[in-house]
């Protein structure tokens, strides 16, 4: 059974602002992968449900540039509540056996202006996504997609340098 870890911090001041992440075992030639998860897309009326006035903080680092609209993807981009469970559930129906563990966490509010959105990330070398949503068993009501970072995490077979054997 795969540990399932879920942060309460009490009341959080958007209906979404829930992360979620995932260590998967075995990927791509890497063990221990961290994938986080997200929505990419959502619909206008979303947005207009969330009452944006104190969401946002002071800059994430020097050189951030706030930017309103990107800024607000990275809370749409997080899930409500019942979207967690949701994803918690189709997680532990469909991946169990190669997941390490389940994370869930509200997101920490005010959120630094100026942080990229997970769904702005360009895939490389190491980064990519996973898109849930064209596995034939997915079954969500919203499009599911994971970002991961295999330069983070070990190779599945260690090589050692200098070795001609």
């Amino acid at each position: 059974m795969i540990p399932i870890i879920q942060i309460e911090n009490g009341e959080i001041p958007s209906p979404r602002g829930y992360a979620v992440s995932m260590v998967i075992k075995s990927f791509k030639g890497r063990r221990d992968v961290e994938v986080h998860l997200f929505r990419p897309e959502w619909d206008e009326a979303d947005e207009g449900k969330i009452k944006w006035d104190n969401l946002f903080g002071s800059p994430a680092t020097l050189d951030a540039i706030p930017d309103a609209k990107k800024d607000r993807k990275i809370v749409l981009e997080s899930f409500t509540m019942e979207e967690r469970d949701q994803v918690v559930e189709y997680l532990k129906e469909h991946y169990s056996s190669r997941l390490e563990s389940i994370f869930s966490t509200p997101m920490e509010f005010p959120v630094p202006t100026g942080l990229p959105p997970l769904s702005s990330i360009t895939e490389g070398k190491d980064i990519g996504l996973i898109k849930f949503e064209k596995v034939p068993h997915f079954d969500l009501p919203f499009a599911l997609r994971g970002l991961y970072n295999l330069g983070a995490h070990r190779p599945l077979v260690e090589t050692r340098e200098g070795d001609d054997n």
